[in-house]
């Protein structure tokens, strides 16, 4: 294991006793972080890093912000977690309500997944109907249902639906239809067919990277309202990060219901599913009766220590100015990453928003999960390589940007990403 120190080396060893393939199942394992600071990380070696995985999106203030710090001490005194109702999480809950637009209730959970495996639910319970309709490389999670077209290795004629995971039945195929991103046409056409059995859609604003095409998110709206759909919409990764009120303020575009996580839980696990008050009333069995309850339960669902996490980081990001300076950095990376591919003549581009974005190694429009996969993936490996050796940590398809990131943050990425196109083996 070249280029690894003595105590990295007994990491991974131990690792792979206990772990399968060797990590947690997230990152790549021979990554091993120590510790973070605002907008850098370092690893059990000391190296440094920018850091734009930020824990795949939950620090979008940065690591360890000293006002969430002292917060979360302070609640450390006094208790971790009660199983009951505490006062900062449902202070957090009012702020989400007034925050996001169809939120008019609430209801906490402790992951992503949970949240729009919940959304998926309620939409069901409220029409009574069993089918969702998903959209083919959209991501909702672990579940059955989510892990539906998320990756598809062999595509299939639409609506069927593939599975991206073994161990799912093959009855969950029966109950959920899958269109193309950004395909309005197509989405109508399946709606006018299968209606009468759809519950909900289910959608992420920005698939993945891949921004709504105008018009899109609109049509949507106006399709489940003409036909008693549920529109969902999967704000786990666009919440708080795109706009106070999410993807639905800053698109423009209100659905019923919508999933929110990462940000709202300050670093903490906490997710939620938000919405209009008379499908989240499933949840209240004295509303609905028996027949209409849906049970949820979470050992940490609205734990204090996240409440509090959640609260502080919403606090900081309610300051003026705060969105455009985040914005504003966002935007002078993915200029200066455009500006260095045109000068290589490179086959590639930028993809999504200022907050959210990557390269994708290929030319044409990129509007569905069909179109990634004309993407050069080994000039991507590549590059991410590169970009590691020189101190830049990133997902495998993704930018996350935060509010401690700074101009010498970016200044030190476009000199990485100029390397690593410098060093492209030869086309």
């Amino acid at each position: 294991m070249d280029g690894f120190g003595d105590r990295e080396q007994a990491l991974l060893a131990r690792a792979r006793r206990v772990l399968p393939a060797g990590g947690f199942g997230n990152f790549a394992p021979e990554v091993i972080l120590e510790r973070g600071l605002g907008g850098r990380v370092w690893d059990v070696a000391d190296r440094e890093y920018v850091d734009y995985l930020l824990g795949s999106g939950p620090m979008f203030i940065g690591h360890c912000h000293p006002e969430v710090t002292e917060v979360v001490q302070d609640q450390l005194s006094r208790g971790t977690t009660f199983f009951a109702n505490n006062e900062h999480g449902i202070a957090l809950a009012e702020a989400i309500v007034d925050a996001v637009p169809c939120a008019e209730q609430l209801r906490f959970v402790g992951s992503g997944t949970e949240a729009d495996l919940y959304a998926m639910r309620l939409a069901r319970a409220f029409r009574g109907r069993d089918k969702i309709l998903k959209f083919e490389g959209g991501y909702h999670g672990m579940s059955d249902y989510g892990l539906m077209s998320l990756a598809p290795r062999h595509l299939a004629n639409f609506p069927r639906p593939v599975p991206d995971s073994a161990g799912i039945p093959k009855s969950v195929a029966e109950d959920v239809l899958v269109a193309p991103f950004n395909d309005l046409e197509a989405v109508t056409r399946l709606v006018e067919a299968e209606g009468e059995t759809i519950a909900g859609i289910i959608v992420e604003p920005l698939q993945r990277l891949i921004p709504p095409a105008p018009g899109f998110l609109e049509g949507l709206r106006a399709l489940c309202t003409k036909h008693g759909l549920v529109l969902i919409f999967d704000e786990v990764v666009t919440g708080f990060r795109f706009a106070y009120g999410g993807a639905q303020a800053f698109y423009g575009v209100t659905p019923d219901l919508c999933t929110l996580g990462k940000t709202i839980g300050g670093g903490f696990p906490l997710a939620a599913v938000a919405g209009r008050a008379e499908i989240m009333a499933h949840f209240d069995k004295a509303l609905v009766g028996e027949d209409g309850f849906l049970m949820q339960v979470g050992t940490l669902s609205g734990n204090p220590v996240a409440a509090v996490a959640g609260l502080k980081t919403l606090e900081i990001l309610r300051r003026p100015g705060t969105y455009e300076a985040v914005f504003a950095t966002g935007r002078a990376l993915m200029q200066g990453l455009a500006e260095q591919i045109a000068r290589a003549g490179l086959p590639a581009q930028v993809v999504g928003e200022p907050t959210l974005f990557d390269v994708v190694y290929a030319t044409g429009e990129v509007r569905d999960y069909r179109a990634t996969l004309r993407a050069d993936r080994a000039m991507q490996a590549h590059v991410n390589r590169v970009l590691r050796q020189d101190g830049i940590l990133k997902g495998e398809s993704k930018f996350y940007v935060s509010t401690a990131h700074e101009a010498r943050d970016v200044d030190q990425t476009l000199t990485a990403f100029a390397r690593a196109l410098a060093t492209l083996p030869s086309r």
